[in-house]
């Protein structure tokens, strides 16, 4: 022992000699490298920079066009509204003179139908061109027969409508936009024309306007070329081009830049047109590039006083590290180096010992070690003994592939002067173990290994992992070794700059199959549901059983979200197909698909794992059977929305609701007519909660189904209360949600309703919403031709805030309409929100249906209302919404303001 220890003295010694010929060539190359990796790294920040700076100017560049062609689109549909309502007037004045032998526009006037201070007049000329009647000019000796439009619709060249360019109107000098249609006599010809015409303005509002910076502006064209109106973002109507020469528009819609040459103020802007849908006509937005560049100057600042911040701080570091490098790297080294050549050199007992010397040719490349000395155990590892083994060659041990990845081993160790590893030893290796621990130090021209036989731990330790890391029913992997692989592949990932992503399939309503069929039939389904998932992913992908009915997948090596989206549909498809459980009965589920991104999404494992469940609770909150990508809003909103569903949850269960009752009256006489019933949360710790605080959650999360139901049932018993009590009660509308019509069982619950309290249906009434009335489900369809068989009124409510077309509200046969408070607020100073309520009136008791106005604040907008024939309105200016114990003081009271209170603008009586 004494010999051995003497003989390892002596080669620590060897290797402190050899160390110091090389020291200085190593110092040197680290000194250096600080410089030249700073340099690189310095190159990489401002190539990033002037990257980053171009894509930002590029990005907001395409922001502009998609906003250009968003606001276009938005213009052209309210256009196509607009000019819809006028060619709807056109068409109901072309009726009545076919049908009743003419018109008496002074007797519609006298009716409320135009209001004089609208913006919208009417003109009746006869065949010969002479002025017959008008909504606001005297009729006289106006005579117009030589004008171009006339002669068009005299010699039958005009089919429909047509909209003329602009034109200095009758005795005024005021611009205007003429709408013509002929008009035929009973033997079909020709007897005239109708004519509606528009200020400019009318068609140039804009309900986007303030979305408009300075230098923007909206214009409508006709297709030939011809402005019709125009407005600037500063709010003012220009009746001039704004181009200096017209842009040839390709197809219905687009969006182009274009430089200050085509723009009298020869400012650039990008510009986007839309084609009004049904009529010759073009909407045109432009957006100043000064305005929607004005972010890109600061960020381009703040890009460049990072990069120069980042180059002094190279350059700090580079001075810093050559000088720290240069004074303490090579005595730390050293110190290390010799302390681990000295403990392999007396580890002796247990681990095999080698000492090689390496063999160069004449210049100086490494071409073979050779065995300088071991000891007994390193001899036993190659199956030998030590005096056999010392003084052979590498080369001599090691054949074919193993041969090259031995010696790239111990060139590798010999340039960084360490390496070790574990390894499974491959059959051609001369070692006759299965796995050993080996490590290499250099020492001088040499290296000094030892080598260890850790096969039994490794057979253990696998044995541990196949039962540690693979779920038991379905023989995926489960979480512990999801926990375990993940960090390392997403190390692998950043270390590769590769995209990967982390998935979390959820099934959908998985608990019924457990509740109905039992768990022997659910984990039936659960290995069905694992093989699925297995099958649509790639080979190198991994599929993961958390617990329960939940899965999560790993895709490695994605090349952009596009990849992830195939494979989340894929995975959602596969899932809908049917199972065949349970003795062959089919049974359908649906899966949830949330998605979290690296780098994108998180940096480390467990918070790509967090971010994706996060994302799995979106998808489900968004109706099931979807996928959803991670975004930062989603994981406060997760919290907040779990939190509030439960609440929301427990107050449906022990009813923590109220309703209040907001009545509509008569607009001329102020007679009680009917009430809606408003429901409101009464809280016990946080009071009275808002509606617009938890009817979308509502919404979201599938609540307002048995929400809905608890309103109907409390409102159809307080009314049949009152009336049991000898009060004269009026009809009590309620509102439904679009989701209880999809889901079905409305009609039902109604006529549940009704039977139950003994009401008629004339004292029910059913509100909802143009998104409903739109839907073309067959379910929506079924149940408000049930609604309307149990003979209770429909409504139209908010009225002017989605998309309903004439079309609809005929073929539905709707019994009143509903305009929302958005326009009757417009009614105090907006001539053009004036007009367009009277159309909406006109529109609305042409296809014989009731108008309520909603949101009625002011006596202003009552006498505006009077004056356009609205039936009913309802707002705070007749009641606010009251509880329950006041509405027997409404319903006794029943006219809540008198007519001549309104005429003379007197005070209400509330």
């Amino acid at each position: 022992m004494h010999k051995l220890i003497s003989e390892n003295v002596r080669r620590v010694q060897l290797v402190r000699q050899e160390w110091k010929k090389s020291s200085y060539a190593i110092s040197r190359a680290r000194v250096l490298a600080w410089p030249g990796i700073c340099v690189v790294i310095g190159a990489v920040v401002w190539g990033v920079t002037v990257t980053r700076i171009e894509a930002e100017r590029s990005l907001l560049n395409d922001a502009a066009l998609q906003e250009a062609g968003s606001l276009a689109k938005a213009y052209s549909a309210q256009l196509t509204r607009s000019v819809e309502q006028l060619d709807q007037i056109t068409l109901n004045l072309q009726y009545f003179w076919e049908t009743a032998g003419g018109l008496n526009l002074e007797e519609q006037m006298r009716r409320g139908l135009y209001a004089k201070s609208s913006q919208l007049r009417v003109t009746l000329f006869d065949s010969r061109g002479h002025l017959s009647q008008s909504t606001s000019l005297r009729v006289g000796d106006i005579y117009i027969h030589d004008r171009d439009w006339f002669q068009q619709h005299m010699m039958g060249r005009v089919d429909g409508l047509r909209i003329n360019k602009p034109e200095i109107a009758l005795q005024s000098d005021a611009k205007v936009v003429r709408f013509t249609r002929s008009l035929a006599d009973r033997n079909r010809s020709f007897a005239g024309v109708i004519s509606v015409i528009v200020e400019p303005q009318y068609l140039a509002s804009f309900t986007d306007q303030e979305s408009l910076s300075r230098n923007d502006f909206i214009a409508l064209y006709r297709n030939d070329g011809e402005m019709l109106a125009s407005k600037s973002g500063k709010g003012t109507v220009d009746a001039s081009s704004m181009f200096t020469t017209l842009p040839a528009f390709q197809g219905t819609s687009g969006s182009m830049p274009l430089s200050g040459s085509w723009f009298p103020d020869s400012e650039p802007r990008v510009v986007a047109w839309h084609a009004v849908e049904g009529y010759p006509l073009l909407s045109v937005v432009g957006l100043s590039e000064q305005a929607y560049l004005e972010p890109f100057k600061s960020m381009r600042e703040d890009y460049l006083r990072f990069a120069f911040a980042a180059s002094a701080f190279l350059i700090f570091t580079a001075v810093f590290g050559m000088a720290f490098t240069a004074g303490l790297a090579w005595r730390k080294k050293q110190a290390e180096e010799l302390r681990k050549a000295y403990h392999l050199a007396i580890d002796g007992a247990r681990e095999g010992f080698y000492m090689v010397r390496a063999i160069y040719d004449g210049r100086s490349n490494l071409i073979d070690f050779a065995l300088v000395d071991c000891n007994e155990r390193g001899a036993s590892l190659v199956g030998t003994t030590k005096d056999r083994l010392i003084g052979t060659r590498f080369s001599q041990l090691f054949t074919g592939n193993e041969a090259s990845r031995a010696f790239a081993v111990f060139q590798n160790a010999m340039e960084a002067g360490f390496y070790e590893a574990e390894m499974k030893v491959p059959p051609e290796n001369p070692l006759k173990v299965n796995w050993v621990y080996q490590k290499l130090v250099r020492s001088g021209n040499g290296l000094a290994i030892t080598v260890r036989d850790i096969s039994e731990t490794k057979e253990h330790e696998e044995t541990l992992a196949s039962v540690a890391n693979s779920d038991e029913l379905t023989s995926l992997p489960n979480r512990h070794w999801l926990m375990h692989y993940l960090p390392l592949a997403v190390e692998k990932a950043r270390v590769t700059g590769s995209m990967l992503a982390v998935m979390f399939v959820d099934l959908d309503d998985f608990k019924i199959i457990n509740d109905t069929l039992g768990h022997a039939a659910g984990d039936e389904l659960l290995q069905a549901a694992a093989g699925r998932i297995r099958s649509v992913v790639r080979p190198t992908d991994h599929v993961v059983r958390l617990g329960g009915d939940e899965f999560t997948v790993i895709l490695e090596q994605v090349t952009s979200s596009d990849d992830v989206v195939r494979v989340a549909d894929r995975i959602i498809s596969t899932l809908h197909e049917p199972f065949l459980i349970a003795g062959g009965s089919s049974h359908v589920v649906y899966g949830s698909v949330g998605v979290s991104l690296f780098p994108e999404d998180g940096a480390d494992a467990k918070t790509l794992l967090k971010h994706a469940d996060i994302a799995m609770y979106a998808a489900k909150g968004s109706g099931k059977r979807h996928y959803c990508f991670f975004e930062e809003r989603l994981s406060e909103r997760l919290l907040s929305r779990m939190k509030n569903e439960k609440a929301l949850q427990q107050a449906i269960t022990f009813d923590e609701f109220e309703l209040y009752y907001q009545p509509r009256v008569d607009t001329y006489s102020g007679e009680l007519r009917s009430m809606e019933a408003l429901v409101r949360w009464r809280h016990p710790e946080r009071g009275m909660v808002p509606p617009m605080d938890f009817i979308p959650i509502a919404e979201e999360t599938g609540l307002i189904v048995a929400l809905g139901e608890l309103v109907a049932r409390k409102a159809c018993r307080q009314l049949a209360a009152w009336k049991a009590a000898g009060m004269r009660v009026v009809p009590v509308s309620i509102n439904v949600s679009p989701r209880q019509f999809s889901q079905g069982g409305l009609s039902a619950l109604f006529a549940s309703c009704l039977l139950e309290t003994g009401l008629d249906s004339s004292l029910v009434e059913i509100e909802v919403t143009e998104t409903c009335m739109m839907s073309e489900d067959s379910i929506v369809a079924e149940e408000l031709a049930e609604i309307e068989s149990l003979g209770i009124k429909l409504l139209v409510d908010d009225f002017g805030t989605g998309y309903s077309s004439l079309a609809q509200l005929q073929r539905l046969d709707m019994d009143v309409l509903k305009i929302d408070k958005a326009f009757t607020a417009q009614l105090d100073d907006s001539k053009e929100g004036e007009a367009l309520v009277m159309a909406v009136i006109s529109m609305a008791h042409v296809l014989g249906m009731s108008v309520v106005a909603e949101g009625v604040e002011t006596r202003q907008q009552l006498q505006v209302l009077q004056a356009l024939s609205c039936n009913e309105v309802q707002g705070y200016l007749i009641s606010r919404p009251v509880p329950a114990e006041e509405v027997p003081h409404i319903l006794d009271r029943r006219f809540l303001f008198t007519p001549a209170a309104s005429a003379r603008d007197e005070e209400f009586v509330r």
